[in-house]
């Protein structure tokens, strides 16, 4: 970033008031360049006056030497240029104070009074002497050539000093302000650039989450009924060899379900990151893919729950169905919520509740759609459970796509011993 103000004054690391090193070495030269200056003029001063010479040369040096201050206190340097000007010293002092002086921040009326005071004692000083010298006869142009010779000095010794002045000061306040603006933009660039950062670290967050929760959708379910059956398989495979095709041929069909749908999932995963090859594509095509199946008709629907009902019934399960109110289609994102919900509450009976007995409620009401799934306590002479692993995502995932869509989740024990599981969606 660069520096302005205080910050760039410390890291020049001038001394005293000096921005810089050279600027001080600088001044200290224009110092005495003037002091020397206003030492030989002392000494016609002097004999003006009728005092020592050396006095004259002590005071020409005092004098000059206060150009040394001229940014630390320009309004002094000009003020003594202007005391001075009667002896006709310091017109270096003179044009350099000015010069500084109308560059500084000081206000316009100052630089104004002062310069207008400098213009005014130069042009008596001048009108002055070049009278006496056409007195004293070292003249002899008309009387004319006074008020112009006094004109000219006092207007060459002020007006340009002031003017490059008032240029070089308007010039530095504007690349200032040039620079805190580069400043402030580039701080504003990087806030922005830290914030999108952080959103794109939450949106990085957000699908893998969706991701997470999809896959678990898909996979958990049809592994937890091939879990299911396989144990059923083992079970009846010596005493009833029919049984045991049977659940085969379950097995085999929950597998090839499980495949064509992860299929699908990793198809579009692929085809949405194939045009995208940025740092963030992956994810991107992860959000694309987590969505692209409801977008495409081809997710569950509500139609599809009397097959998957059947599906964990045929796994030994004792659940019941049950439909209340006119059935109407919903938006694709509501069935497939729906879906997972009474899919995912089945699969935690599986695991959890072998042998209880479930009721699956679904009620369509206006504006909205209902779900309860309610498993009883499981029978202590029943099934055992299938003893899956789970990860505890499930039930936060109910949530979550319920939630998204503006409805209620509610999931707890009951009273008896059992567990419940409710939602509703709103339909539009």
């Amino acid at each position: 970033m660069t520096t302005t103000g205080e910050e760039d004054t410390a890291a020049r690391g001038g001394p005293l008031w000096w921005p810089r090193r050279r600027s001080a070495a600088f001044d200290w030269s224009l110092g005495l360049v003037s002091a020397v200056e206003c030492a030989v003029e002392g000494v016609p001063f002097a004999r003006d006056a009728g005092i020592p010479p050396a006095v004259g040369v002590v005071f020409g040096l005092l004098a000059g030497s206060v150009l040394v201050v001229r940014r630390k206190w320009p309004i002094a340097v000009v003020l003594v240029s202007v005391a001075i000007t009667p002896a006709q010293m310091g017109y270096l002092m003179g044009i350099v104070g000015l010069y500084t002086l109308a560059a500084s921040e000081l206000p316009r009326r100052i630089i104004a009074s002062l310069a207008g005071m400098q213009l005014v004692g130069t042009l008596i000083v001048t009108f002055v002497r070049v009278r006496q010298s056409m007195d004293q006869g070292r003249l002899t142009i008309g009387d004319w050539f006074i008020p112009f010779a006094a004109i000219t000095t006092s207007l060459g010794l002020t007006a340009p000093p002031l003017l490059l002045g008032l240029y070089v000061g308007a010039r530095r306040r504007l690349m200032e302000s040039l620079r805190e603006r580069a400043d402030s933009l580039e701080r504003e660039l990087q806030l922005l650039a830290e914030r999108a950062e952080e959103r794109a670290e939450w949106a990085r967050g957000e699908e893998r989450t969706r991701i997470a929760r999809e896959m678990h959708d898909v996979v958990a379910h049809r592994v937890s009924l091939m879990v299911v059956h396989a144990a059923a398989l083992q079970a009846v495979a010596r005493k009833d060899p029919e049984k045991a095709v049977r659940n085969a041929v379950l097995v085999g069909d929950m597998g090839r379900q499980a495949l064509t749908e992860l299929r699908e999932m990793l198809g579009v995963l692929r085809s949405g990151g194939a045009g995208e090859r940025s740092a963030s594509a992956p994810f991107v095509a992860v959000g694309v893919a987590a969505a692209v199946v409801v977008e495409e008709g081809e997710g569950p629907c509500l139609s599809e729950l009397d097959e998957l009902v059947g599906q964990s019934a045929a796994a030994g399960m004792v659940v019941e169905l049950l439909v209340e109110g006119e059935v109407r289609p919903y938006a694709p994102e509501v069935e497939q919520t729906a879906y997972r919900v009474v899919q995912e509450a089945l699969t935690n009976v599986h695991k959890h509740a072998g042998g209880a007995k479930t009721h699956v409620r679904l009620a369509h009401r206006e504006g909205e759609i209902a779900m309860q799934v309610e498993n009883g306590a499981p029978p202590e002479s029943g099934p055992a459970s299938a003893r899956l692993p789970s990860g505890g995502n499930g039930l936060v995932g109910m949530k979550e796509r319920v939630v998204a869509l503006g409805g209620v989740f509610v999931s707890g024990p009951t009273e008896a011993g059992g567990f419940r599981v409710s939602a509703v969606i709103p339909a539009s």
